[in-house]
């Protein structure tokens, strides 16, 4: 499966960005995805994460009750509500593909090319 990430922009703090991830392939649906970050300097980490039916959804604790990820497996697409951004947000966003919801990028397989976003204080 291919991912294309997209939605990434400068906001200021306390607004809101929706990234999305559209996927080629018919595949999409048997999928977990997961989205993850990485700031300048430091390791990639995971955000969050949904089940193939959407009925199970993951959190970083560093975003939960600000963000919220949902997808639509008839436009294979994943997206990632932002709201009440903050400076330490900032971060390139990659999109993921794997067999379960989970927190480690090693569960991953598939990956997008990442869509930066900018959070201005």
């Amino acid at each position: 499966v291919q991912l294309q990430a997209s939605g990434g922009g400068l906001v200021q703090a306390g607004g809101s960005l929706r990234l999305s991830c559209a996927a080629s392939g018919r595949t999409f649906s048997s999928y977990a995805m997961g989205w993850f970050r990485q700031a300048p300097g430091k390791e990639r980490e995971f955000v969050a994460a949904i089940s193939w039916s959407g009925g199970s959804t993951y959190y970083a604790d560093s975003v939960k009750g600000r963000f919220t990820i949902s997808r639509d497996n008839a436009k294979n697409t994943v997206y990632l509500q932002m709201n009440s951004l903050k400076p330490e947000d900032t971060a390139v966003y990659y999109c993921a593909a794997g067999s379960a919801v989970a927190p480690s990028r090693y569960e991953y397989d598939y990956w997008g090319q990442g869509t930066l976003v900018t959070v201005s204080s």
